[in-house]
């Protein structure tokens, strides 16, 4: 089968044609239609991933595709079914073997490209918002990197959950897009005075940061007392860096997130915001900001996309 694969990590990460593996026991094996691709997959290519593997292996933590077989200990009934799956990696391959467990039957009406793209960003805001930082009806929500794949699903959900939502992102065009998806109030992130502008807002409850640097330590400013600022990513290149003794002093909690892991000791976050997650999609009250989609062919492309922050919305890989 043909994959994109990673051989080392001095050197770039290229198609390969390498064995079709076979589901093990516990597994399924998975006709992969798409991937969803996110900052932590430019970040596994560098092995800088807190869950690299070691190379040889195949990128791509989130796809969507359906059952072909499945392993001892699996419900023969899987087979034919379609089914998104965070596997962690392996998912930019035509192939993969993923654990049973994982397997998200998808609703009727959801695309291959939806799924691939639903677990991680949706999955990381409503934790985040919900389970983390705890964003209650009212509150002010001010979402960093708005635009991007998973600051969209931030702004769709925090006002889904009652907020007033403040979008910040680079550009007209991203602003319009952060807007579209439920925004209150746009702000452009290089704007001279972002602090003057949040507090001109009446301040903020939560942030949602998935950017890092420069332009949270500005927003910090602007928080409330008993703010929350929730740690998602760093698309700047470098976290935040805020004094404690400030936050002692305006009682505001920093919380990190890294959605993946509670698959290890908390399993059952997960579990239940994806029932929510998916009942809200069958609703119709989700509507997964899918911004572009490439064929596998185009993948470079397509990480580029995500690494010069080119790209609104999520970024996926439609395989054959």
């Amino acid at each position: 089968m043909k994959a994109f694969c990673v051989t080392s990590f001095e050197s770039p990460p290229d198609f390969m044609e390498i064995e079709r593996p076979a589901p093990d026991k516990n597994e399924v094996l998975l006709r992969i239609g798409a991937c969803g691709l996110n900052f932590a997959d430019l970040l596994m290519l560098e092995g800088k991933y807190q869950e690299t593997p070691t190379p040889p292996f195949v990128p791509g933590l989130e796809v969507a595709g359906t059952v072909v077989a499945v392993g001892e200990n699996v419900d023969p009934a899987l087979e034919g079914k379609r089914v998104a799956v965070f596997g962690g990696s392996g998912g930019l391959a035509e192939y993969g073997a993923f654990p049973a467990d994982r397997c998200i039957p998808l609703p009727d009406q959801m695309t291959m490209a939806e799924a691939a793209g639903f677990q991680v960003a949706y999955g990381t805001s409503h934790v985040a918002l919900d389970h983390k930082a705890k964003l209650q009806l009212g509150e002010t929500l001010l979402v960093l990197g708005a635009a991007g794949g998973v600051g969209l699903t931030a702004v769709e959900i925090g006002k889904r959950m009652g907020a007033t939502v403040i979008a910040c992102a680079r550009g007209a065009n991203k602003l319009a897009v952060a807007k579209a998806a439920g925004a209150d109030h746009v702000i452009d992130s290089e704007t001279e005075d972002l602090r003057g502008e949040l507090k001109a807002l009446g301040g903020v409850d939560v942030i949602y940061d998935a950017v890092g640097g420069e332009l949270c330590e500005t927003a910090f400013r602007a928080c409330k007392p008993e703010a929350r600022i929730l740690i998602i990513g760093f698309a700047s290149g470098r976290p935040p860096v805020i004094k404690p003794n400030h936050l002692l002093v305006k009682n505001v909690s920093m919380l990190g997130l890294y959605w993946g892991g509670y698959l290890k000791f908390r399993p059952q976050v997960l579990t239940d915001s994806m029932a929510q997650l998916f009942d809200w999609y069958k609703d119709g009250g989700l509507k997964p900001p899918i911004g572009h989609i490439l064929p596998f062919d185009e993948t470079p492309e397509a990480l580029d996309m995500l690494k010069t922050r080119r790209s609104t919305g999520k970024v996926v890989i439609q395989l054959p």
